[in-house]
């Protein structure tokens, strides 16, 4: 699976390290800050233009607190941001948000649980079905 990541100056060190564990477990890494990108409006927008211009299922975006490059990220009409500090919130947007990328905060989360929550989120596929109501809406907006 192809996972796209992202980040700001502030989200840089974990993002490094959760792409580390995420080759080392045998995914196939597009990161689309191998510098750190000075904001977050910059960062999750270059997630946000891989993920629907190529139709990548599944990016992660880092900041300090996660809030920001969701928000910057939901900006974009078709995509689908979610602000991650758990597992459960990753495994239950990615089921009934269709969640296209999370986003996580430095500050907020540590190394471990970072890959705890990247790894629920990957492991979890969209169900679909009565959720997809919800994402219709979302699309009709902006």
């Amino acid at each position: 699976m192809k996972v796209v990541l992202g980040s700001d100056k502030n989200g840089f060190e974990l993002k490094e390290k959760v792409k580390k564990y995420l080759k080392t477990n045998g995914y196939e890494v597009e990161d689309v800050s191998e510098t750190p990108q000075e904001d977050f409006v910059d960062s999750s927008l270059a997630v946000t233009d891989k993920v629907l211009k190529e139709g990548v299922k599944k990016a992660v975006m880092f900041d300090e607190y996660g809030v920001g490059s969701a928000m910057a990220s939901n900006k974009v009409k078709g995509m689908v941001t979610a602000n991650v500090i758990e597992e459960n919130t990753a495994h239950m947007t990615a089921m009934h948000n269709g969640a296209k990328a999370i986003s996580i905060g430095s500050g907020v989360v540590a190394e471990k649980l970072a890959y705890n929550i990247v790894q629920y989120y990957l492991d979890t596929e969209y169900a679909g079905g009565r959720h997809q109501v919800r994402l219709d809406m979302l699309e009709k907006m902006i």
